[in-house]
């Protein structure tokens, strides 16, 4: 039986705790979250951060630190994220690799982002590619936009394979200034993706549920949490990032395709050590 990768976007950079009390922002709340999602059949958790205040943060003590207490607490490939929030520097972005997460993301290009930009010019993106090579993290390509799928074909013809030899690609749908939530964007993007490569498909908001459909039905594997939406139905607030979690894994069974254990989504993206 072909079997379904689930990643887990807790927290993001945007939401704000007060207006959704369930949002994990402390270590404690995160580690909480990331135990009750793999026991929900997560197997990668997409990390953002926040600092004392619940303001997003790359502090790199604090990065250290959440990647060793997800170690300590679960067995979920870590993946840290490289994107922030808009308005972190490209600095701080690439030292978020110095706290040796076992995946990061790496978005191939600039996109609108409702009132905001963000930003990804191709000499930060080759930088922190290379990076990913050097310090054997697995690279997860964040596509928002059919450019940016270009932009990952001119990556693996300038510096080659990812480390670990397997291109894993998340289609982040849905955003005000990206690519429609819908499965005609979908299939198109799909379609341009570099040979053998996998992918993620991540629904924001209201197109949460149109795009899981859609990926499970075209054979592709799902990120869902808190970062991407915060209601579960109209009119109904999620209570927990494993709500959202055991939504995808009822549909993945439903598809005849069953969540991947953390094991073997170490195997199949390639992590270190695996």
């Amino acid at each position: 039986m072909v079997s379904t990768l689930i990643t887990v976007a807790p927290t993001g950079a945007e939401a704000d705790k007060v207006a959704a009390p369930a949002l994990p922002v402390t270590l404690d709340e995160l580690v909480q979250t990331a135990k009750e999602c793999e026991e929900a059949g997560a197997a990668v958790i997409h990390v953002h951060i926040r600092d004392a205040e619940a303001r997003p943060t790359l502090d790199p003590s604090r990065l250290r630190d959440t990647v060793a207490a997800l170690r300590e607490n679960t067995g979920l490939i870590v993946q840290l994220s490289t994107g922030g929030a808009v308005t972190d520097p490209y600095e701080h972005r690439l030292k978020v690799l110095d706290a040796m997460p076992d995946a990061c993301s790496l978005t191939c290009g600039t996109v609108n982002f409702g009132d905001d930009v963000f930003m990804n010019p191709w000499p930060f993106m080759a930088e922190l590619y290379q990076l990913t090579q050097a310090k054997e993290v697995v690279p997860e390509f964040e596509l928002f936009d059919l450019g940016h799928v270009a932009a990952l074909h001119r990556l693996l013809d300038t510096y080659g394979a990812p480390y670990g030899g397997h291109v894993h690609c998340d289609l982040v749908m849905g955003v005000p200034g990206g690519m429609p939530g819908d499965a005609r964007s979908l299939v198109a993007a799909v379609a341009a993706l570099p040979e053998g490569a996998t992918w993620s498909a991540t629904g924001i908001g209201r197109t949460t549920l149109p795009v899981m459909y859609a990926a499970l039905s075209a054979g592709g594997h799902l990120r869902v949490g808190m970062e991407d939406t915060l209601t579960y139905a109209k009119g109904q607030p999620v209570t927990s990032n494993a709500q959202l979690v055991e939504r995808a894994v009822a549909l993945t069974r439903i598809a005849q395709r069953a969540p991947m254990s953390p094991v073997e989504a170490r195997s199949f993206l390639g992590v270190r050590g695996s």
